[in-house]
């Protein structure tokens, strides 16, 4: 008899072991103080699952862990994927130092924790979209063996921040600039690199921050996905990053969203 219940509890607990996880603002740092929180999902069953840590957009001064990347759950969970949306550190207060060590920050403490959340650390992807698209990028390029990743996905997201810039000044008919202008005003876009104005200062502090050249041969491969129809980052950045990985040696594939705009 007693033999019995160990069995069933032993069984029991498995079970709870298994179960789906749902949570809401888990703490995964706290830079100076500032608490930065992710939502996270793990499936059914005992794993261990790929991963995938979920970056949102809104020109590094909007967006939250919940809302920009909200359509991207459920076909995750239904691929069998544990997924983990974060909130990382935005214009006015902070700049892109601040967020990109957030990033960072947020794969290692994935890789720390992946036997807690049943996931599998060979088989971990980030994925961003628009701002945090560039997050993704500047974090596959700059890799570290802390935070080096199975693949990155980058849905419409900056690589070339100079040549971006420059465009939008020079052909703002190409570009949604009522949404451009409002981040810009709130401390994002070039001002969140640091550069006041488009000038020699300036350009050279975008192109040092520029994924697209950091490009480097065994990088994790990238899967770029753009719309054509894009207006607030042009459709090309993706693929001259895909030229550029190809040339060194990387994978690099692109699925292009005929007629598709900024956006999910």
């Amino acid at each position: 008899m007693r033999r019995s219940v160990c069995v069933l509890a032993i069984a029991c607990a498995g079970t709870l072991a298994a179960a789906p996880l749902d949570r809401k603002d888990v703490e995964y740092g706290r830079p100076g103080g500032k608490p930065l929180l992710l939502d996270l999902h793990v499936p059914d069953g005992p794993g261990p699952f790929p991963a995938a840590i979920l970056v949102h957009g809104g020109g590094f001064d909007e967006g939250s862990k919940s809302t920009n990347v909200r359509p991207l759950f459920d076909v995750l969970a239904g691929a069998g994927f544990a997924w983990f949306s974060i909130d990382y550190r935005m214009a006015p207060e902070f700049r892109f130092p601040q967020a990109s060590e957030d990033m960072a920050s947020a794969i290692k403490w994935l890789t720390s924790n992946a036997a807690e959340y049943r996931v599998d650390v060979r088989k971990i992807a980030i994925i961003g979209e628009s701002a945090g698209g560039f997050l993704v990028n500047y974090a596959g390029t700059h890799e570290t063996p802390e935070t080096r990743v199975a693949a990155v996905v980058d849905m419409y997201g900056p690589v070339d921040y100079g040549k971006l810039a420059e465009l939008r000044r020079d052909h703002p008919e190409r570009f949604n600039m009522t949404s451009i202008s409002r981040h810009a005003a709130n401390g994002g876009g070039i001002h969140f690199f640091g550069a006041e104005q488009l000038d020699e200062a300036g350009l050279a502090k975008l192109h040092a921050i520029s994924p697209i050249f950091a490009v480097h041969k065994g990088m994790a491969p990238f899967l770029c996905i753009h719309g054509t129809k894009d207006d607030q980052v042009v459709y090309e950045q993706s693929t001259a990053m895909c030229d550029a990985m190809h040339k060194v040696g990387a994978v690099c594939e692109l699925i292009t969203i005929e007629n598709g705009g900024h956006g999910i």
